[in-house]
């Protein structure tokens, strides 16, 4: 590499000086270059091997780092010196300073003669200027032979012109493997991979996670997506809503998802219509360990007496009784429920620990003390669970502020609530207090709260206006 090297310096200092090319993106960037006083040209020769020993010093390599590099490393001892000065201000005006620098010189040596990172630099320096962060450029030069850099450029062009905003390319870049993702494939393969994903969310499927085009397009981006389209029943738009929903099922390999998918369709026994509905819900689930999470918790749904038909519609719902940890999660909330009255083995069991999954065990004791509060027992809190398993996982500030409403200005007392607990999951001002001013605010007198609100929008609407010409008759006498 370093005898290359030292050839094409002998080319390029046979000229007094070589402008490189103007870049091709400058048009892209919003305020120009940003002040940058690094200049891409080659400066006329001045060689001078032992000027570099003391540079290397300054830099905060050793003593017998800097005779290491200069002994060990043909092309540093012969490249000329303004050059080498050139490539170490190139570094430092991209952010590459200090120990990041030493040890990058250290490790990568090349760095400072290479005519293809002098390229690179370049560009960085007048269209992405401050685009790539240090250790990720760092980490490109490190892992990167220079003569796959020669192509980074229209790569990131190509990045651009399938629809990357300008103002996100940063967030592409420094969370790719540059190496892997752009320099060793292609432009054709990128090419293909862009075009392959533009039918599944394109753009924002990249910006969701940038490292799927770490990803070989053929080996593995194909054959993932393809499985979760045939699972869906071809259906693309399902396929690309899971996509842009969880991007990172992609990291995920075929073997994964067919352990998962085998394992509801044999131990759940779920149809892969029902198994890609959960999915479409909660990609997550795929998140989740078969073994420790997935087993155990169908396992106990199972024991509480649930069909495939339950199972199915408990996690269509809940899906986050699949992945929520037990001992610092669900078992909390086991606990709860056992002490207001729910018995294992039972389906009323299986459903409330599906609903309080959606939230927290600080809440859920919130929501139980109220209710003891408000004078209800254990027996009526568990009967409104069991008619309205949902009951448990409301806001308890918003339960109490229904409860004081419900009590306190419609004058009903709090077991009214017994017989319709939905009432405690209605909308405060858009439901519950607008309802019953617009009724005249009569309680009793054959109203339930059942009757007031369950009754349809559409449905109340009409009788509050067969009501409005009586009201308004009564008022003008």
């Amino acid at each position: 590499m370093f005898a290359s090297s030292v050839v094409l310096f002998d080319k390029i200092m046979s000229c007094c000086s070589l402008q490189l090319p103007a870049p091709t993106l400058s048009h892209r960037r919003r305020g120009g270059g940003g002040g940058s006083s690094f200049q891409c040209s080659v400066l006329p020769p001045t060689n001078s091997g032992t000027l570099l020993f003391p540079l290397f010093l300054e830099m905060g390599i050793t003593e017998k780092g800097s005779h290491a590099l200069l002994e060990n490393h043909q092309a540093l001892k012969l490249a000329p010196f303004d050059f080498v000065r050139t490539q170490i201000h190139a570094l430092q005006n991209l952010g590459i300073n200090g120990p990041l620098l030493s040890r990058l010189i250290q490790k990568r040596p090349h760095v400072l003669v290479s005519p293809e990172i002098h390229s690179l630099l370049c560009f960085l320096s007048h269209d992405l200027k401050g685009v790539i962060q240090e250790p990720q450029l760092a980490r490109l030069l490190t892992a990167t032979d220079p003569r796959y850099l020669s192509g980074f450029e229209p790569k990131v062009r190509l990045l651009l012109d399938a629809g990357i905003p300008i103002n996100r390319l940063s967030h592409v870049l420094n969370n790719l493997n540059l190496t892997k993702a752009l320099c060793l494939k292609p432009l054709q393969d990128i090419q293909k991979m862009l075009s392959f994903v533009k039918g599944f969310g394109g753009v924002d499927l990249i910006l969701g996670r940038p490292a799927i085009l770490n990803c070989d397009l053929d080996s593995q981006l194909v054959p993932r997506i393809e499985f979760l389209l045939d699972l869906s029943g071809g259906d693309e738009l399902a396929t690309t809503t899971v996509l842009l929903k969880l991007p990172f099922i992609l990291a995920y390999s075929v073997d994964h998802y067919t352990s998962h998918v085998d394992f509801f369709r044999s131990y759940a026994g779920l149809t892969d219509e029902e198994i890609f509905k959960i999915i479409l819900v909660y990609p997550s689930l795929f998140s989740a360990s078969r073994t420790r999470k997935l087993q155990p918790r169908i396992e106990f749904l199972k024991q509480c007496g649930f069909s495939s038909k339950d199972i199915y519609k408990l996690l269509i719902k809940a899906p986050l009784f699949l992945s929520l940890s037990f001992e610092d999660n669900l078992a909390h909330k086991l606990v709860l429920l056992l002490k207001i009255g729910y018995e294992h083995g039972t389906k009323e069991l299986g459903l409330a620990m599906g609903w309080v999954c959606r939230t927290s065990c600080k809440n859920m004791q919130e929501v139980i003390s109220l209710l003891l509060n408000y004078g209800l027992t254990c027996e009526e809190i568990l009967a409104m669970g069991k008619k309205h398993p949902q009951v448990l996982q409301y806001n308890h500030k918003s339960m109490k502020q229904k409860l004081d409403y419900l009590t306190q200005e419609m004058g009903y007392e709090v077991r009214e609530m017994l017989a319709f607990p939905a009432f405690l999951g209605y909308g405060f001002d858009g439901r519950i207090k607008y309802r019953f001013e617009s009724s005249g605010k009569i309680s009793g007198e054959g109203m339930s709260i059942n009757k007031l609100f369950s009754m349809s929008t559409a449905r109340f609407s009409k009788k509050q206006e067969k009501q409005l010409p009586a009201a308004a008759i009564t008022k003008s006498s």
